[in-house]
This record gives C-alpha cells, structure tokens and sequence, in this order.
C-alpha cells in the first residue's frame, strides 16, 4: 500500500499517538483506524478510547470493551494474514473511577490507607464528576500502558470537549488543585506542627456544614486525612505525564471535520497546543464531500445556464448540472478551509504538515471493513504535505 510519508512514520516509528480535537469531527475511528494500520505494520499495538458511547467497540466489531487491554482476535484485523507475526491489536476503554482508584492505591501507605479513600463517600463522587478528572485519568492510562504494556504503539482517543487543552492540562490542573489554599487548609489541621490552625479551620467547617450538611463536610475531611501523604506521589506522576506527552516519540494527530466552525476550532487547537511548544503533527478531515471531475463549479453552473435556455426538453439535465455545480462548489471550499489550516499549522511549525481527507462513507463505521476503508484515505489517498504546504497560510 503507498502511504504519504508523513502518516506511514508516525505509525512505523512514534511510540504515542494522540488524537485530539473538538467532539463529533470521528477522533474515535481515527484513532481506531491509525491503531489498525499499526498492528497490520507489524507492531505490537493498543487503541485506548474515552467514548461512553461505545463507539470503539462497534467499529472493532466488538460488544464491548472493559479498562484492561483486550487482545482482537487476529482474524478480524487480519483476515488475509498478510500482517507480520509482529502485529497486535488491543483496545481497551477507560474507567475512569477504576483507574483513580489503581492510582491511590499505587500511592497509599498501604492497604488500610487506600481503602479508607476508595471507600469514602467524597472521594467515591470527587473521582468520577470532579471536573477534568477523566482527563487525568486517560493520561494516567497512557502513562500505565506506557510503563507496563510493552506495547510499541498506544494511540489515544481524547474525550470530547470544547476546551482545546482539557486533555494536555490534566496533570497541572491536578498539582493545582493538591496546591489550592482550601485543599491545603484541609490538609492543614491533620498535620501535628500545625494544630495552630485548628482553631480557624473549626470555624470554617462549621459555616460550611450549615451550608452543604454536616455529613458531606465531614466526608470531605476524612477524605483529606486519609490522602494525607500522598500528593508528592500525585505531583511526580502529573510531571511524568507532561514529560511523556513533551516526548519525541509522542505525536499529536489533530482530527476535524470540513465545517467552518470545526476548522476554526481546530485551529483555535493547534494555536494553543504551540503555545505549550507540542507540535500538529498531521491533520485528518473527516467528512468531507467528494469532488465530482476536473470542471470548476463555475463552468458546470454555466453549463447548467445553457441547458435552462434550451427550454423544457433540458429543464432536468440543467437541474442536474446545477446540483453538480453546487456539490463541486461545497466540496472546493471544505478543501480550501482544511488547506488554509494546514497551511497555518505548517508556518507555525515551520515544516509541511500531513494532511488526509476521509470522504463521507456509505455507512457507518463499524466494523474492520469501515476502519480498512478509512486507513486507505488516510494512507494511500491523502495529498503530499507540500499541497499544504504551498498554500498561504492565515493567523490563528
């Protein structure tokens, strides 16, 4: 199979692949798509998604998935057993509470403290509705996978989120939040060399407790009593995570769709990922219409003109060909709005940026002929990174 250089080595040689962008541009079939293509290049792969919606399991053609990495039987993925024995696929789907609790008991001084947190009615709510808390926890995943899955290859379906930098935030939102005054203040009153502040904190529980139940303040600071110990843990492990993330054998893969409000978000996304120094490194737009011929929309639309003047006998050939025009028409600007995004990516980097578009399929994806069908438009039909290249770029 010909594959664009750029897509073909962060398959063949990143260790990390992230897909980001905004939701319902198909972040999960990509990421579904590229982990295929991996396994089917000879490495030991794993796709980890953080869809509720199941998504990734339907593509695989699975009936579901759980938080542990299942291995796909190879004759889905491999039907033609042409992949090398080196190839593996897994899939796995995060759970994020499991995973918060595999943290605090890697964290623990030991079983009684970790049962003390795991059972605790604060932290039983803290760890699956606190916001940004899923984020932390997909980054805690990879970082698992990546310590002890062997595998060559992860590649990871982002949340959906408006927020461009929920995903790459997590682990300094968490340091923040383990060095918020309140958090401290909590924490504050268990320490012996500071009873001092005992007195203050005692009057500030007790005006909360008349506002949110004493029952739930007192979750809140058997939580923190029991955690107590355990943020230096928490602090290094969030380091790691950017550490990993800022790594050259991680790469970010931005996904969209040919919308103009996708496209401006999308570069809204990439301005704020280079604000934090990690590079787009490919672009893939789903969705996107097919073109219809060589023939600008403007000849096809005049076409269309001539036709109507002939009268009633071409009245529905000119009809068709206006709808031509117009479909051509739809399709050059959804091309040109990619385009001019990785125009911009490619100027902000300094280097051409991979882009592929993925037409509007037949069907949902749903299956590993869906995901095949995909990885062909991604692999073998995507322009070179100098179309995009060469094009102006405009501002984020």
């Amino acid at each position: 199979m010909s594959a664009p250089s750029g897509f073909a080595t962060l398959v063949a040689d990143r260790h990390i692949i992230v897909c980001c962008g905004s939701g319902g541009v198909g972040k999960t079939t990509t990421a579904a798509a590229l982990a295929l293509e991996g396994a089917r290049r000879g490495r030991n792969t794993v796709v980890v998604t953080i869809d509720p919606a199941k998504r990734l399991a339907n593509a695989l053609g699975l009936e579901s998935l759980a938080d542990t990495a299942s291995a796909i039987d190879r004759a889905l993925w491999d039907p033609d057993g042409v992949a090398p024995a080196e190839g593996r696929l897994s899939a796995l789907m995060l759970d994020t509470k499991s995973t918060f609790d595999r943290l605090v008991a890697r964290y623990s001084g030991g079983e009684e403290q970790a049962r003390g947190i795991i059972e605790n009615r604060f932290y039983r709510n803290v760890s699956s509705a606190l916001s940004g808390t899923q984020e932390y926890m997909a980054m805690e995943k990879l970082h698992e996978l990546h310590d002890e899955g062997g595998y060559d290859l992860i590649v990871v379906d982002t949340p959906p989120t408006r927020n461009a930098l929920d995903f790459v935030d997590a682990p300094e939102r968490l340091t923040r939040f383990l060095d918020h005054r309140l958090v401290r203040f909590l924490l504050f009153p268990t320490r012996a060399t500071l009873r001092a502040a005992s007195v203050a904190a005692q009057a500030f529980l007790r005006t909360m407790s008349r506002v949110v139940g004493t029952e739930a303040v007192q979750d809140a600071i058997a939580f923190f009593q029991a955690f107590e110990g355990m943020e230096q843990g928490f602090r290094d492990r969030a380091q790691k995570v950017l550490e990993l993330l800022s790594d050259p054998g991680s790469a970010f893969v931005l996904v969209t769709s040919p919308r103009r409000d996708a496209v401006e978000e999308a570069m809204f996304f990439a301005a704020r990922l280079a604000e934090t120094d990690i590079p787009v490194q490919g672009m893939i737009v789903n969705r996107i219409h097919p073109s219809f011929g060589d023939e600008a929309p403007a000849g096809l639309a005049a076409r269309a003109d001539s036709l109507a003047a002939r009268g009633d006998d071409a009245a529905m050939l000119s009809a068709l060909y206006r709808n031509l025009a117009d479909l051509s028409e739809v399709a050059r600007l959804e091309r040109d709005y990619a385009n001019q995004l990785a125009a911009t990516i490619a100027a902000k980097e300094g280097a051409p940026v991979p882009l592929a578009f993925v037409p509007y399929l037949s069907e949902d994806v749903h299956d590993f002929t869906g995901l095949t069908e995909i990885a062909l438009h991604v692999f073998g039909d995507a322009p070179t990174p100098a179309t995009a290249s060469a094009l102006p770029a405009t501002g984020f």
